[in-house]
């Protein structure tokens, strides 16, 4: 690969982890108004409704932009353009079949989906949703094409116009079906039109998608696309299955995780007798209120720390141990600096951030709080599994990730399930699963990882000194909270008090030696 080459990849790469990163942030911020809109209720069934949606979109279509990119980019690295394009479109047939598919049946099986969860009106969102897995899958398909072709941009500029959409039309929509609605059936109206959001916001970026393929096709026509023999559709449609078969298997355990705590949560609670829509309130502030918190900074992280995995790919790939060894000793470093403190300050500043944030719990207010306090970890574990995961499909270990993951989600169940079987804990159990499962991703991953290359971890360097630094930004964040409340009211008090942890953090940094100079020039350089 020529020099000019890798920085074209580099900056494609680039572009599009720096889109993805801005639709998180946007993504964060309109839920924030629009939690507030819906109401406690309202996120509750707003939040299943999603997980059963991204278990269809798992199903059916969540990896065919990954297949498409990489089976399409190998045909045209041998000028095989005619057989690259005839892949794209018995892709495109197969996505038409497995999205139209998921999309029949979750429309037609709502209103069980309602019962079965225990969830008055859930049938609402989910029939809007419905369709929104077909569009997203003719979606994938588009993104996989330009991605084949080594041009993310298009990628990047939908995902952005993608949530935009979504953000307006979740917002508007939430707010005027649930002024519309009375009685029992706001919630469940509301929901629904957070859920328009979600549609409008796929089928924006496909209309996009749509313009640019018209346009490239009048460019097609006036090009060879070669005389290579045509490969039989039959086996390029294998190539397809077998190709998003592991994805889909990965994805389908994290996404059942979520899914199946709704499921039991729901069923648990009309077991003991709970009334449906406390049941509801205490589901909707774990999934969304709670989650959010945790969500954002994971995904910072994440993102921030995944601009140096393909180096470690490269490293591998060329047999470069010490190489490897030391790259994944900058990425999990990367990861720590921005997840611990992360943990450590939303768990300190729980009650400014819960009551600016989302000042209509209410009575709930308390419970919102501590399970932030009590499942702040989970950042630190989610940005940490996500990272090792990662580590072992570039060390070319696909299957090991979705094994610790299949062995971690078993044991995640019985741990839910015992908790509000055996116990009081109710939504608390929830969070309890929460950072369990991360936990033990990570601590098989990691196993793993020290198994593959005699990888030693430097505990002291990625997670004591950070931890300590980190440690010493809490207390400072809330000493200036609590001292400043009283006289200035929360949200100024909380302001203060983070922009006092920043510069803590900065500072303790430089004094427990968390990071140096060396270090600092390989996370710019991301070599």
């Amino acid at each position: 690969m020529n020099e000019r080459l890798k920085k074209n990849l580099v900056l494609q790469g680039s572009i599009l982890a720096i889109a993805g990163l801005i639709s998180k942030v946007i993504g964060f911020i309109y839920r924030i108004p629009m939690a507030n809109i819906l109401g406690n209720t309202g996120n509750g069934l707003y939040s299943v409704a999603f997980g059963l949606y991204n278990i269809a979109l798992t199903l059916s279509s969540y990896s065919m932009p990954l297949a498409i990119s990489k089976l399409m980019s190998a045909r045209l690295a041998k000028g095989d353009r005619k057989n690259a394009h005839r892949l794209f479109h018995d892709a495109l047939i197969f996505a038409i079949c497995t999205g139209l598919t998921a999309s029949i049946a979750l429309y037609s099986g709502a209103e069980f989906f309602a019962k079965v969860y225990h969830k008055q009106g859930l049938e609402m969102p989910l029939r809007v949703l419905a369709p929104t897995v077909f569009v997203v899958a003719m979606l994938g398909c588009c993104r996989g094409f330009f991605q084949g072709h080594r041009n993310m941009v298009p990628t990047a500029v939908s995902q952005v116009i993608e949530q935009i959409v979504n953000a307006v039309v979740s917002v508007a929509a939430a707010a005027y079906f649930t002024r519309m609605a009375v009685g029992e059936n706001a919630a469940a109206y509301g929901a629904m039109g957070g859920t328009f959001g979600t549609f409008f916001g796929a089928l924006s970026a496909l209309v996009l998608f749509i313009i640019l393929f018209i346009a490239r096709q009048l460019v097609i026509r006036k090009k060879d696309l070669g005389d290579m023999p045509a490969e039989d559709h039959r086996l390029l449609v294998k190539a397809v299955f077998l190709t998003v078969l592991p994805v889909i298997i990965s994805q389908s355990i994290y996404q059942l995780g979520y899914t199946l705590d709704d499921l039991i949560f729901g069923n648990m609670m009309a077991l003991k007798g709970v009334d449906q829509t406390a049941g509801t309130n205490l589901q909707g502030i774990f999934n969304t209120q709670y989650n959010q918190m945790i969500n954002l900074p994971t995904a910072i992280a994440t993102a921030m720390a995944s601009a140096t995995l393909p180096s470690i790919v490269a490293s591998y790939t060329r047999g470069e141990k010490d190489k490897v060894k030391g790259k994944i000793d900058t990425v999990i470093k990367v990861n720590m600096l921005i997840a611990i403190p992360s943990a450590i300050g939303l768990a300190v500043l729980a009650e400014p951030v819960m009551g600016v944030l989302f000042p209509r719990l209410g009575d709930l207010m308390e419970v919102a709080v501590t399970l932030l306090q009590t499942g702040s970890t989970a950042v630190i574990f989610y940005a940490l599994s996500t990272l090792s995961t990662s580590i072992l499909q570039g060390c070319d270990k696909m299957k090991l990730p979705v094994i610790h993951s299949g062995i971690s989600l078993a044991i995640h169940v019985v741990i839910v399930a015992g908790c509000l079987y055996f116990t009081d804990l109710g939504v608390y159990a929830l969070v309890i699963g929460n950072v369990s499962f991360p936990l033990l991703v990570c601590v098989l991953n990691c196993r793993s990882i020290a198994k593959l290359e005699g990888y030693s971890f430097k505990l002291k360097e990625s997670i004591i000194r950070p931890f300590a630094a980190a440690g010493v930004m809490g207390i400072a964040a809330f000493v200036v909270y609590t001292a400043l409340k009283g006289l200035t009211g929360m949200l100024i008090a909380m302001v203060v008090s983070m922009i006092t942890a920043v510069a803590v953090y900065v500072v303790m940094l430089i004094v427990f030696k968390a990071v140096t100079v060396d270090e600092l020039k390989r996370i710019i350089k991301r070599r």
